[in-house]
């Protein structure tokens, strides 16, 4: 269960939040607080605590997956989401296939056969709302395979998921090695390794121009704090204060592109769009608004 917050005074956050560049101020001590004290109990790969933080109220306060979030907030989870980008990136490179079994087009994923980690990580649901939009993908016709349930424990996999046992080996070894997969969706860069192939040819500057046509990021983790946590103000303030401070500590964006917008008004676009994907791809009860997503404070919330 999250923790109670006293009315007034210090308080200490139970907080699951990873190691980046756009954290390091924060979690090296670097942006002091006389009102909020973090206390880093996550594990090493943050999504391992998304699970515990949804389903156990384990942690009052880190990143969370936006695509989790939506799912948790259309199940009345107890979060309330700050509009603050802690880990965001262009996911175009995100799905590789073996190209030793010969070269495919996107539109030619169609009747073949992908894995993905959960079928609602949030990765894999930019991956397909950008294959289905930009590309003319039928996602009706890709054979989805997973093996993570999902972080919300309410929320169902639909009935076409096949589900498979990875017994420890990873997803591109399986596709490269055993033909399990035609493609794998990945949570980082392709496999270095001469048959693994991006399927989005050319994905930086696809990614570049689909920015550029659509205006938006795909973000992936943002600030969430409990509901505890929210009914005090000042703590949710200092708490922006010190995200505000730890972005500004980060070396600036190669290509002049913020990966990690803060404010409603910078990620109004990013969360339409995944919400669009999110709903389209049956992860949702209902379609959702963005501005739901905030709380009166977290909406006014400005960098």
């Amino acid at each position: 269960m999250f923790s109670p917050m006293p009315a007034a005074g210090k308080v200490k956050l139970k907080t699951n939040l990873a190691d980046y560049a756009i954290t390091k101020a924060l979690k090296s001590g670097g942006v002091p607080s006389e009102i909020v004290e973090f206390e880093f109990l996550g594990t090493k790969i943050a999504n391992q605590g998304f699970k515990p933080m949804v389903r156990e109220g384990r942690f009052d306060a880190g990143e969370l997956a936006i695509v989790t979030f939506l799912q948790a907030k259309a199940w009345g989870k107890k979060l309330v989401l700050l509009p603050a980008v802690m880990m965001g990136r262009f996911q175009h490179n995100c799905i590789s296939y073996n190209c030793a079994k010969g070269e495919i087009t996107p539109k030619q994923i169609e009747g073949k056969r992908v894995g993905v980690r959960a079928y609602s990580q949030t990765t894999g649901v930019w991956v397909r709302g950008i294959l289905q939009h930009e590309y003319g993908v039928d996602l009706s016709k890709v054979h989805w395979t997973t093996y993570e349930d999902p972080h919300v424990a309410e929320y169902k996999d639909p009935d076409f998921l096949a589900k498979f046992d990875p017994k420890g080996r990873a997803m591109e070894q399986l596709m490269l090695d055993d033909d399990m997969f035609d493609a794998v969706i990945l949570g980082g860069e392709i496999p270095d390794e001469p048959r693994a192939k991006t399927l989005i040819p050319n994905p930086r500057e696809a990614a570049l121009e689909w920015h550029r046509k659509t205006g938006a990021v795909s973000v992936n983790h943002f600030f969430v704090v409990s509901e505890e946590v929210a009914k005090r103000p000042d703590v949710v303030r200092e708490i922006w204060r010190m995200l505000v401070e730890t972005k500004k500590a980060m070396p600036p964006p190669a290509n002049g592109i913020d990966v990690h917008p803060f404010g409603l008004a910078n990620n109004r676009k990013n969360l339409e769009l995944i919400i669009q994907f999110a709903w389209e791809q049956r992860m949702l009860p209902r379609k959702m608004t963005v501005d739901e997503l905030f709380t009166d404070l977290t909406a006014n919330l400005d960098a």
